[in-house]
């Protein structure tokens, strides 16, 4: 994985831009791109999805004598070779993709294009989305910045690399460049199999008795937010990178294996190494804005569960001048109030407990 180049050396976005399906990523690059002013024509299968996006702003319905200057293909997995493809033929512009797989669509449009056309074409992959899909979740602040993977071929042009380096930088992002088979590897690990994981123990809840879910807390409804994803899409997304995959699976069920043999045997060191790894693992995800992980600590406040209580706690933390970095909102269903999770830097965390009990808040260590 490569920086790219720096913005003043990319060649300009300046429109039209043809997004074609007018879903949560595909109308949310168009919004990003009317927000700038571009001219935006719209294309989706689903004419509900065209009017809808039409509707916030995102674009017009594409005319015959559009003439794009980039065209981004924002279409489920199975019909995007197909979409990439008739761009190419269709229009003289570069071509970009947002698919989460790019080394299989990237053989299926080689086998069918000439080089020219094919040196126009440059995959690309924004690490941001939503368990809600649809063009009424889109939004022009998806992806401030998210790592944005750009993934070109050998054969790709420069302008055209260069150009969809441009489109990730306008839309907040920060350009990652990799082969596809690498990003393949990389999503694999960090997006498609802790959503199977996430799937997996959701699964475990479907049948649960009631008294049991009635015990559920914050945790296990982090584990589980993204199996909520549409199974469809999810299909086609694993069947498209089944390789990857399976690896990391195969890797998965040995530490499984290892798992049950130390918890059936009370290994009481084994299992602490297995667990001591998973805390290795979430200290090796990068921090805000990709840079190193920085120490924090969770801030604990009751929060009335009345209007306008969150947004005053928000108010009062940043007159107390302390930054917060993540938020968890736990609602027990037994109570009037909410346990709010302020996420702060370590140093930080006894000067906001202090202020904020001083303003009346009643926190918890």
């Amino acid at each position: 994985m490569t920086d790219v180049r720096t913005e003043a050396a990319l060649p300009a976005l300046t429109g039209p831009v043809e997004v074609v399906g007018a879903g949560l990523i595909g109308t949310s690059i168009a919004l990003v791109c009317r927000r700038l002013g571009l001219d935006v024509v719209l294309r989706d299968a689903s004419e509900e999805n065209l009017r809808t996006a039409h509707g916030l702003g995102a674009g017009r319905p594409a005319a015959p004598g559009d003439r794009p200057q980039l065209v981004v293909v924002a279409v489920p997995p199975a019909a995007l070779a197909d979409a990439v493809v008739a761009a190419l033929e269709r229009t003289g512009a570069v071509v970009t993709d947002v698919g989460s797989v790019k080394a299989a669509p990237l053989a299926d449009v080689a086998a069918r294009v000439g080089a020219p056309e094919l040196s126009r074409y440059v995959g690309s992959h924004p690490m941001a989305g939503s368990e809600r899909s649809g063009p009424l979740a889109a939004s022009a602040a998806l992806f401030d910045g998210r790592p944005w993977a750009v993934t070109p071929h050998p054969g790709a042009d420069p302008h055209a690399v260069g150009l969809v380096e441009s489109l990730v930088l306008e839309c907040g992002a920060t350009p990652r460049r990799m082969e596809p088979a690498e990003h393949d590897r990389a999503v694999a690990r960090i997006s498609h199999l802790p959503h199977l994981a996430a799937v997996l123990v959701a699964g475990r809840l479907a049948s649960a008795p009631a008294e049991h879910l009635a015990l559920s807390g914050q945790g296990v409804r982090d584990v589980t937010r993204v199996a909520a994803s549409d199974p469809g899409l999810w299909r086609q997304i694993l069947e498209a990178n089944a390789g990857a995959v399976l690896d990391l699976l195969a890797e998965v069920r040995a530490d499984l294996d290892a798992l049950m043999t130390a918890v059936a045997d009370d290994a009481g060191p084994d299992l602490v190494e297995i667990l001591a790894r998973g805390n290795a693992g979430t200290e090796a995800i990068p921090g805000k804005h990709g840079g190193p992980a920085r120490p924090t600590r969770s801030v604990f406040v009751s929060v009335p569960d009345h209007p306008g209580e969150l947004a005053r706690l928000f108010g009062d933390a940043g007159e107390i001048g302390v930054n917060i970095e993540d938020v968890h909102i736990d609602h027990d269903p037994g109570r009037p109030v909410g346990l709010t999770e302020l996420v702060v830097e370590e140093g930080s965390a006894e000067h906001l407990l202090a202020a904020l009990e001083s303003r009346g808040w009643t926190t918890h260590r």
